[in-house]
């Protein structure tokens, strides 16, 4: 299926241009495989100037593998992982986690995607009891599902209280640029700095072709991590061409002015929206996400131009994506054909 126009996923799309030039300039001779390159030693160098140079950092294809393994390095197989009802972990990674790490999931219900010490404190029990899991990693997503952002604040309680019970926190920053951008802060204030251990550090939704990160704040949980990766299928024989994007990514604050225009598309996007009797904005717009609820009748007609997902078929919430190349034209389109199609479902008001 072709999509031209769409607010589905920024993973539908393309490739930013410094980006495939960097794919393209990497694309010279013969190099060592399996990351002894000069591709990936310069990637690593831009990481440790944006993370801190006690970060340490392994490439992977794709973010499930980054999450999966980046919590196999923190946890034993009779571990257990809280996450958040919502979290991709627990949702959108058919059962990967639970199945390569052996751990068990415990999800914690939640209304905008984002945990909170008291939602926690309801699965740490059963210590040292061996006929249960033993809670061992705390795993926020940043920005969350819905589109809501943990402020380094609320991420400094979370660790906090995971290192005070002997536990770690892990981020899955599939969206972390996006979150940066919208709280204008730098990426090392909301992982290492916050107290995060370990990191899956997002890129294909922020311009790239493929390729995710593992970051290590707590350099001992890496200890034998180029086992696990390459035990796990991750480890790319031809690593200068993840490492090239990463390298273009982090050089000039790429990954910042393509995760803000982004975000500033959706607030544009939500905007006109919210103009529109009929439609109700269900989550607060803080990254490049908008979650609304408008007719379900007037669902199909507007997806045959403009692709997007519905998100909770029950209450007609649907789920709106920007993208780095997201054009203001496009929203404004769309939000004119929203407004008309939807008029045909929702009465006027006798003041109209």
């Amino acid at each position: 299926m072709t999509i031209t126009k769409g607010f589905a996923s920024d993973n539908n799309a393309g490739v930013h241009l410094r980006v495939m030039e960097a794919i393209t300039a990497a694309n010279k001779g013969h190099v060592l495989s399996y990351g002894d390159d000069e591709y990936t030693a310069r990637a690593r160098k831009r990481f440790a100037a944006v993370f801190g140079q006690e970060a340490e950092v392994y490439f992977v294809y794709n973010g499930t593998a980054a999450n999966v393994l980046g919590i196999r390095a923190a946890a034993e197989s009779y571990n257990s992982v809280i996450c958040s009802d919502v979290a991709h972990i627990n949702v959108d990674e058919c059962g990967a986690p639970e199945k390569f790490t052996g751990c068990k999931l415990l999800p914690v219900p939640t209304n905008d995607g984002k945990l909170t010490v008291a939602g926690i404190k309801a699965h740490m029990h059963g210590f040292g009891n061996q006929h249960h899991t033993q809670p061992r990693v705390i795993s926020v997503t940043q920005a969350t599902e819905y589109g809501t952002v943990y402020t380094p604040e609320e991420l400094h309680r979370i660790a906090d209280y995971a290192h005070q019970n002997g536990m770690v926190l892990h981020m899955d920053g599939a969206r972390l640029a996006n979150a940066a951008a919208g709280l204008r802060t730098g990426l090392k204030e909301l992982t290492g700095d916050a107290g995060v251990d370990v990191l899956s550090f997002g890129g294909t939704k922020n311009g790239l072709m493929f390729g995710e990160a593992v970051v290590f704040f707590n350099r001992e949980l890496a200890r034998n991590f180029i086992f696990i990766r390459k035990q796990g299928m991750q480890l790319a024989s031809k690593m200068r061409f993840i490492a090239a994007q990463f390298e273009a990514l982090l050089t000039d604050e790429l990954w910042l002015s393509n995760a803000r225009h982004a975000n500033e598309m959706a607030q544009t996007l939500a905007a006109e929206l919210g103009k529109i009797p009929g439609v109700k904005l269900t989550q607060k717009v803080e990254v490049n996400a908008v979650f609304a609820v408008i007719p379900m009748e007037a669902i199909p007609r507007l997806q045959e131009m403009y692709y997007f997902y519905v998100w909770d078929e029950g209450k007609s919430e649907v789920r709106l994506m920007t993208s780095f190349d997201t054009r203001e034209e496009e929203v404004h389109h769309f939000a004119g054909m929203a407004r008309e199609t939807i008029s045909c479902f929702v009465p006027s008001s006798p003041s109209e």
